[in-house]
C-alpha cells in the first residue's frame, strides 16, 4: 500500500458556470498531480445556491465526494439525495434528526482510506451545535477507521477557521475553509502535522464578485434591496488545494494551493 495520499480538495463551486470550469481545468490538474482522492464543496453548484441529484452525479463524474454548507438546504431535492447519496456531506453539527450525514469515509481500491469530515462555524452564521464539541465526536469515531482525516470548516469568520485549525492540529490531516469564495494565502503545515489553510476560494467565475454577477451584487450594496443573485460568466477561476499526507500517521507531508485563473477579455494564468 502506498504510503503517502495526495487530496486534492477544491473550494465552492458556482453555477454552471463552475462547473463548465472544472470540465475545461481540472483534468490537466489530474494529470499533473494524480491525486488519490478528489473532493469539492458542492452547496453552490445548481445555479448557484444548493445541489441537485443530476448536478451530484455530474460531479461525480470527477469527484470522489461532495462537501456543502448552509446552502445545501436551499434546493428541496437535495435533502432526499443526501439521505440516499451517502458522498455527499452537510455540517455534522446540524442538530439530530436533520438528514442527511456530516462524514464519510471513502476508500480505494487497494484499501487505502480517508476520513472527511464536514463543519459549519457559529459566528455571523446560524447558531447550530457548537463545531468544536462536534468534531472531537466525529473524529474519535473516523479514526476507529482511519488516521487519515480531512476537514471541510464552512465558516464566515477568519478567526473561527484559524481557532478550529489550531484546535485539531496533531488531531487530523488537514483544515481547509470554505464559504467566503477568496482564497487566501496562509496555507501552511501546523506544528503538529495538520495542513492548514483559511479559505480554498472557489470555482466559477474569476470576474464577478465571489461568483456572482458583479450588476447585481453592485445594486445589492448600492441600494440594499434584496436582488436576485445569477452566477457570473466572465472568466474562469479554479481554485483548489492539494494536500499530500502519511498514510500511516495521518500527518500533512505538504500543502499546495492549485489556482487557474482566466481573466475575461485579457489573459490567462495560472498561480
Amino acid at each position: 500500500m502506498p504510503a503517502k495520499i495526495r487530496i486534492l480538495f477544491l473550494g465552492d463551486i458556482i453555477g454552471r458556470p463552475g462547473r463548465r470550469v472544472i470540465g475545461r481545468y481540472l483534468p490537466p490538474v489530474i494529470r499533473k498531480y494524480s491525486p488519490t482522492l478528489i473532493v469539492a464543496n458542492a452547496e453552490n453548484a445548481a445555479g448557484g445556491i444548493g445541489l441537485t441529484e443530476p448536478i451530484g452525479r455530474e460531479l461525480f463524474s470527477w469527484m470522489d465526494v461532495l462537501t456543502s454548507g448552509n446552502h445545501i438546504w436551499d434546493k428541496k431535492e437535495a435533502v432526499a439525495y443526501m439521505d440516499k447519496e451517502p458522498r455527499v456531506l452537510r455540517p455534522a453539527n446540524y442538530p439530530e434528526g436533520n438528514p442527511g450525514r456530516g462524514a464519510y469515509v471513502w476508500e480505494s481500491k487497494d484499501g487505502q482510506k480517508v476520513g472527511i469530515l464536514n463543519l459549519q462555524g457559529r459566528v455571523f452564521m446560524e447558531p447550530i451545535d457548537c463545531p468544536f464539541r462536534v468534531a472531537d465526536e466525529r473524529i474519535a469515531e473516523l479514526k476507529e477507521e482511519t488516521p487519515v482525516i480531512l476537514v471541510d470548516f464552512h465558516a464566515e469568520a477568519t478567526s473561527e477557521k484559524q481557532a478550529l485549525g489550531w484546535y485539531l492540529d496533531g488531531k487530523v490531516s488537514a483544515v481547509f475553509g470554505t464559504h467566503t469564495h477568496v482564497p487566501t494565502a496562509d496555507d501552511r503545515i501546523l506544528p503538529q502535522g495538520t495542513g492548514y489553510i483559511t479559505d480554498v476560494g472557489m470555482v466559477g467565475a474569476y470576474d464577478s464578485v465571489i461568483g456572482i454577477r458583479r450588476d447585481q451584487a453592485l445594486q445589492r450594496f448600492l441600494t440594499s434591496r434584496p436582488q436576485r443573485f445569477e452566477p457570473s460568466k466572465a472568466g474562469a477561476l479554479l481554485g483548489g488545494i492539494l494536500v499530500e499526507v502519511d498514510a500511516q500517521t495521518g500527518k500533512a507531508l505538504s500543502l499546495k494551493r492549485i489556482t487557474h485563473c482566466e481573466e475575461e477579455h485579457v489573459r490567462t494564468r495560472e498561480l
